[in-house]
């Protein structure tokens, strides 16, 4: 268990370096500075912790990399780091591919971490699609790249570990 925690523990190091690269990447494609973005976001995002989300020294969370997106006018999911050296099994990326429902009333229910983050980013997904039936909703392939970057898991892993929560809606 020990292993599995320190590997985990580097996956989320490695993850926040990786989207911090990410993030200075698009940055600097948009043709913008630190400061730059500090005032067009009207201060919401402070120079300073831009920098150290960028550096990796900070992490940042699913409602702020979501907000960051519509400062810089891109899809959410293009903030975050390409693996171009993963190793895809087709028999497990149909879900990832085609997302799945997640039952919203069982999320409630969960006292876990990994279930009160998917609790926020759900709640940010439905203020974003104008969704709110409150009792399921449907994780799209893009939310699980997302989801799984926060969470410091795999994109494939991620829909086993949320059925492992019992939050897997039945179809």
């Amino acid at each position: 268990m020990t292993a599995a925690g320190e590997s985990m523990g580097a996956i989320g190091q490695m993850s926040e370096a990786g989207v911090g690269e990410r993030l200075r990447s698009i940055r600097r494609q948009k043709g913008l500075s630190l400061h730059d973005v500090e005032a067009r976001s009207r201060t919401e995002f402070k120079a300073s912790v831009l920098g150290a989300y960028e550096r990796g020294e900070r992490a940042i969370s699913v409602p702020r990399l979501m907000r960051l997106a519509e400062v810089y006018d891109v899809p959410p999911d293009t903030l975050l780091p390409r693996e171009a050296e993963v190793e895809i099994d087709l028999t497990e990326a149909e879900a990832a591919n085609n997302g799945f429902t997640i039952d919203l009333t069982q999320l409630a229910d969960i006292e876990d971490p990994e279930a009160a983050v998917l609790a926020r980013y759900a709640a940010t997904i439905q203020l974003q699609r104008q969704d709110f039936n409150g009792r399921m909703l449907t994780i799209r392939r893009d939310d699980l790249r997302v989801l799984a970057a926060v969470l410091g898991r795999r994109t494939e892993d991620l829909p086993q570990r949320l059925e492992q929560l019992g939050l897997r809606a039945n179809a």
